[in-house]
């Protein structure tokens, strides 16, 4: 533990010394005082470690061992002297298995006597030597020139190619010429603690020499080199000429004197045309209060100045840098915001900066020494030649990275640490971001120019305000502000459109209203946001999520080939996701009485969302593969087509013995070692049991009553979450010994080649409860898996663990597949797809057994002809729509019991779903999903590519076809939508053009009828109906008020309703065509202003209807004496409404039980003076889309395309 001893000072002055050191850290404790004596030997280390590691700096050492020490006043006599040291303190460091070191506070006492100092030694003052350097004779070198001087400048101690050095310069003592001295020899590193500025001294034994490259020339010390205190008695002048005199060698160029490179090279920062910025070169006095990053060399002075010690080679390891430890800084950089985001102003110490420690800190703070080898920080800093604000947004990255990631995998050694051989997770992600941003250098820094040249040139000269280009903040900022993007600006008109809000009751507007969704891409953010998170599988929702220190985010991973994520080798990994769509599911309580209240907010009660993402598995970089895992998440097999993208992956996701399992003799021995999962550094041999199984039925998570054997039989026993599929065994199990890559199917090859199955029992019941149930997301259709069971050399395990689902006595064993619980310590792999297999591999499997689910085709389920009441389909969402669930729909006990706090919709609501095969398909078919099982199914957006499993098929009672997901469902995201989706999407069924077809063509197909256009003839108007209904309870609303009195109606809000029938035909048949609110208008021809001012008209009245023709008896009253049923009247029987248009519609799929199509029969039709008889089928019901009035031009060319087109139909019939 940390302690001090001051064997002088009393109680008092011990209480005083430390009361005074926590002025500037009033929360820290002062070290507690002990009394013990100090004696030992200093040193340098010399005799301890070998030469080329002696690194200048001291230690204290006794016969018992030895440890490093500061101080702040050092004689160069006390070197190998034994001394005594009345007052020290003790610092160890935070890793309590390192040894510390020690603060000398007093001056030590020597126990020998001190060495005599020669007289009259010659010298030659700097400006005398100054000509030496700067003579036009070549440069020589002699061994005896001693120079003496003021010390002006020292410079910090440097080790290139491990050979430690540092400069120092002296300065005359009448002017300000001065001379540089090189000192590089072992036994004189130590002069650099005992060198202060402003004082004199006198050096012995240089000679000159100069640097290769530059040229520059300086005193170098030699073997024998004295550093000894000036004192102007004991020396004498020597004159120039004498100098220049004796004996002389060939000069010698530098040892050390060459350029940086590698991890060791120091950047000089590009200077920038604009907005670039001059540092102030000061000096400063100050109190270390806060240790930012010791591994950065980040220190915070009086709470609000950061020093930025990492353009210097810390290497004492920053000893005595401790928070209420006072240093001095000369000539250090004065950087003012240089980073946007740091709230501290920097003083950065390049070369020629002096950092001097003034006192120690009196505090018992921590000591943590900075990474000798392996400091990501420094080395990143150097390669990439960083100014000082790359380097600290660098440095909040990587802070950011640690912070967030450590508790997974480690503090520092996983993430931070970076070797030639394993590049670091931490260095995976900051590096490509550095390139991006830094330009190229085509020159090394060289330092000896920057501490030796006139000019001062350093990194941290020319700087300018950075703008960080990119961030990767916590999972819980990026909800939160994605949270607040999509609520920005947010209206909730935006949601629906005027044309149809207009004529929406109350209930359908705020239902509406309800649910909706904003998508935000990495475009969103300034900088730009970049996703960092481990994959895990949720617990409560067994969802795909990242997750990082505090915080997670649900994902939903897809496949750009369209096949579905099934990697399980990811789970643990730490993924980077830079291409994503972040999805906020918003959800509202409303109370708008009507759509003209839509921008007053004081309607919306309350406001909820939830937040996740989305992205493609191309678009993933694997940071750090998860270790301890039987892992192979890519192999080359023949579906290469599945797996051609995935080389970039291949080595992040596989350890070198973690890939594959070895195949062994599949004999079982008893008498083996069983502990098979020694790690991945293990070497030993390992056993794991494997089985390859195809998946043929999925069902979806739900509680069920399950009781396996061995467990008690209890009436309080509660539902377990689990799921359930029905699987094929494919060979026998497989003995396998180590991981090693292997690219074939061995139990497919074995079944082939022996012809016979290998086992009696095929298919399998496969249980996953508990943990097992991580593999939910990973488990689909079609795909070939292995279980793999660590430490296990059984091939009987499979079948030990298998039981009959219900007693025998109650069904055939012969009739049921046996079930097999999955154990939380299996492990899943994916190894292909069905539609992969080779033909040899597929006759080996006999898949056609057992297959209990098919995926159909949405033109199979809405046939009429289809039989089966469970369905599997795929297609993509066009349209999402919140809507009341039935009334008869009576939810299920497993659905009551799946109801959680929080849920953000209510019970009574349902979602209904548009999907078709494609987006410019039209065919479409509905699928129904409750509430309940709404809370964890993500990516159910328009343009979203959907696999649906096992929903139940209906039939309406106007037969329709439409599917309901139920409890054993599961739906699966083979393919996201697109980014540049529009909001809110285009109706279902809507395609970009609908084909132009003839009504004749549409009767064989009324079942699957798509949406279309015709160009058709407007014959008549049967009926028409204008009128305001209460929004409440959609009674007529009459002068401001709604009519019902019983019970009475508490609405002031009317909505304005329009409908109308009319009859078309296209010269091939007739259509009866429903026609609702704005269509209506566009039927009549009439524009927005007339269409609002009858609107207008019929308020006061309530409602206006007519009846024309044969469409009596539709239940609408009229009124001869209104002059607006006169002028609709009027307008219906003009022959103004009879023209031609292009018309878009549907199948009236809720046809008038009043207005019924006609029995075919035959119709008289007049040309000129010719009569034609022919025989007319039945009319269709149809729904209108669109109205567009068609100009004469484009009447003549639609006409040529009809007439075109069924000419070809003719041709091609008649061929056949």
């Amino acid at each position: 533990m940390p302690c001090c001893s001051h064997l002088t000072w009393s109680t008092n002055e011990f209480k005083e010394w430390a009361h005074q050191g926590q002025g500037a850290l009033p929360m820290q404790s002062a070290l507690p005082r002990t009394y013990l004596i100090l004696v030992g030997y200093l040193t340098d280390g010399r005799q301890e470690v070998k030469e080329k590691l002696v690194d200048g700096c001291l230690y204290v050492k006794d016969n018992t061992g030895i440890i490093p020490c500061e101080l702040l006043y050092f004689q160069l006599e006390w070197l190998d002297s034994l001394l005594l040291f009345p007052g020290w303190s003790y610092i160890p460091q935070t890793d309590q298995s390192a040894t510390g070191y020690v603060e000398i506070l007093v001056d030590p006492v020597p126990v020998n006597l001190p060495k005599e100092v020669p007289d009259s030694i010659p010298v030659t003052y700097p400006v005398s030597a100054k000509l030496l350097l700067t003579s036009r004779i070549p440069c020589k070198k002699r061994s005896n020139l001693t120079v003496a001087g003021e010390l002006a400048r020292l410079g910090p101690l440097l080790c290139v190619h491990h050979k430690t050095f540092f400069f120092l310069f002296l300065k005359c003592f009448t002017s300000a010429v001065w001379v540089p001295v090189l000192v590089q020899k072992p036994n004189q590193l130590a002069w650099h603690h005992i060198l202060q500025l402003g004082c004199s001294y006198t050096i012995t034994g240089l000679s000159i020499s100069s640097l290769k490259k530059s040229g520059h020339r300086m005193f170098v010390t030699g073997v024998s080199s004295c550093l000894l205190p000036y004192c102007a008695e004991q020396v004498r002048e020597q004159p120039l000429d004498s100098a220049l005199q004796g004996e002389s060698t060939e000069s010698s160029s530098l040892e050390t004197a060459e350029p940086l490179s590698d991890s060791s090279e120091l950047g000089v920062e590009e200077e920038r045309p604009r907005s670039t910025k001059e540092s102030k070169i000061i000096s400063y006095v100050g109190t270390v209060t806060k240790i930012l990053n010791v591994q950065a060399g980040l220190f915070l002075l009086d709470n609000k100045v950061c020093l930025c010690l990492s353009y210097q080679q810390l290497l004492n390891s920053a000893r005595g840098l401790r928070p209420g430890a006072c240093v001095e800084l000369i000539d250090v950089h004065l950087l003012q915001k240089p980073l946007v985001s740091f709230p501290f102003i920097v003083l950065g110490a390049c070369l020629s900066s002096t950092v001097v420690l003034k006192s120690f800190s009196r505090l018992s703070t921590p000591y943590q020494p900075p990474a000798s080898s392996g400091n990501l920080y420094l080395q990143l800093l150097f390669r990439y030649n960083l100014g000082m604000p790359l380097y600290l947004w660098l440095v909040s990255l990587l802070e950011m990275f640690e912070e967030r990631f450590s508790c997974f995998f480690g503090r520092h050694r996983p993430l931070l640490r970076s070797t030639h051989q394993n590049t670091g997770a931490a260095e995976k992600f900051v590096v490509p971001l550095l390139q991006a941003v830094v330009p190229d250098r085509e020159e090394a820094r060289d330092i000896y120019n920057e501490i030796l040249a006139k000019v001062h040139q350093c990194p941290l000269q020319k700087y300018m305000t950075l703008n960080p280009p990119c961030q990767a903040p916590s999972l819980s900022t990026v909800c939160h502000v994605a949270e607040q993007k999509s609520w920005e600006g947010f209206r909730p008109s935006q949601l629906l459109s005027s044309l149809e809000a207009q004529h929406m009751g109350t209930q359908e507007l705020n239902r509406r209203l309800t649910w909706s969704y904003y998508t935000v891409s990495p475009g969103s953010f300034q900088p730009r946001l970049i996703l960092l998170g481990v994959l895990r599988v949720s617990s409560r929702s067994n969802s795909l999520q990242l997750q990082d220190k505090n915080s997670t985010l649900p994902c939903v991973i897809a496949r750009k080939d369209g096949s579905p994520f099934t990697h399980t080798a990811l789970l643990g990994s730490l993924l980077q996701v830079e291409n994503y769509q972040l999805i906020v599911e918003r959800f509202l309580q409303t109370d708008f009485p009507s759509w003209e209240h839509l921008e007053n907010l004081e309607h919306v009660r309350e406001k909820k969302n939830s937040v996740y993402v989305q992205f493609y598995f191309e678009d993933v970089q694997v940071l750090h593969a998860a270790g301890g895992q039987i892992q192979k998440c890519l192999r080359s097999q023949n579906s290469s087509s599945l797996r051609k993208d995935d080389s970039s992956l291949t080595s992040e996701l596989e350890a070198p013995e973690a890939k594959m399992l070895k195949l062994e003799d599949p004999k079982p021995d008893t008498h083996r070692d069983e502990n098979c999962q020694g790690g991945q550094s293990s070497t030993r041999r390992t056993s794991c049991v494997s089985r390859l199984f195809l998946v043929t039925q999925k069902e979806g998570l739900m509680l069920r009553n399950y009781q396996l054997p061995g467990e008690k039989v209890g009436e309080g026993r509660e539902l377990q979450r689990s799921f359930q599929a029905t699987v094929l065994w494919l060979g026998r199990p497989q003995l396998w010994s180590h991981p090693r890559e292997t690219g074939n199917l061995p139990e497919l090859e074995e079944s082939g080649c022996n012809g016979e199955e290998s086992v009696t029992r095929q298919e399998a019941l496969l249980l996953f409860m508990r943990k097992s149930l991580r593999w939910f997301p990973f488990l689909h259709l079609d795909g070939l898996y292995r279980f793999i069971v660590p430490c296990c050399s059984d091939l009987d395990v499979f079948d030990k663990l298998c039981f009959p689902p219900v007693p025998a006595k109650l069904l055939s064993r012969s009739s049921c597949p046996l079930c097999l619980p999955v154990q939380d310590t299996w492990h899943l792999q994916h190894e292909a797809w069905i539609s992969c297999l080779t033909e040899r591999q597929l006759a080996a499997m006999s898949v056609q057994r057992g297959m209990d689910q098919r995926i159909s085709t949405i033109p199979e389920i809405l046939s009429s002809s289809f039989t089966g009441s469970l369905v599997s389909f795929s297609g993509e969402i066009m349209e999402r729509t919140l809507c009341a669930s039935t009334k008869n729909e009576k939810p299920s006990v497993t659905v009551s019991l799946q109801k959680q706090k929080g849920s953000l919709l209510a019970s009574g609501h349902s979602v209904k779903l548009s999907v078709s095969v494609a987006s410019d398909s039209p065919v479409v078919v509905d699928v129904y999903i409750a509430a309940t099982y709404l809370q964890h199914l993500w990516g159910l957006l328009p343009g979203a590519k959907i696999l649906f499993q096992n929903l139940e098929r209906k039939i309406s009672r106007f037969h329709n076809v439409y599917c309901t997901y139920i409890a054993s469902s599961c739906v699966s995201i083979i393919s996201l939508p697109a980014s540049h989706l529009p909001f809110p999407s285009r109706p279902a069924g809507e395609a970009s053009s609908p084909p132009l077809v003839f009504l004749s063509s549409l009767q064989p197909h009324l079942q699957n009828l798509p949406q279309s256009r015709i160009l058709c003839h407007l014959s008549c108007v049967l009926t028409l109906s204008l009128q305001w209904v209460c929004s409440l309870c959609s009674s007529i609303f009459k002068e401001g008020r709604c009519t019902r009195h019983n019970p009475p109606c508490p609405s002031h809000t009317g909505v304005r309703q329009a409908s109308a029938w009319v009859l078309v035909e296209d010269g091939t048949g007739e259509a009866l065509v429903v026609c609702r609110n704005q269509h209506v208008a566009a039927m009549l021809g009439l524009s927005l202003l007339e269409w609002e001012a009858l609107q207008n008209s019929v308020q006061s009245r309530g409602r206006v209807s007519i009846d024309h023709g044969e469409a009596t008896g539709t239940g609408c009253v009229e009124e001869p004496e209104d002059l607006i049923a006169c002028y609709l009247r009027s307008l219906c029987r003009s022959p103004l409404i009879c023209r031609p248009i292009l018309l878009d519609f549907s199948l009236n799929r809720k046809p008038s039980k009043i207005l019924q199509p006609a029995p075919p029969q035959l119709r008289n039709f007049w040309c000129g003076e010719v009569e034609f008889v022919s025989q007319v089928g039945p009319r269709l019901n149809l729904l209108c889309l669109n109205v567009e009035e068609v100009e004469q031009d484009a009447l003549s060319y639609l006409n040529s395309e009809r007439i075109r087109r069924t000419s070809s139909h003719c041709q091609v019939e008649a061929t056949a």
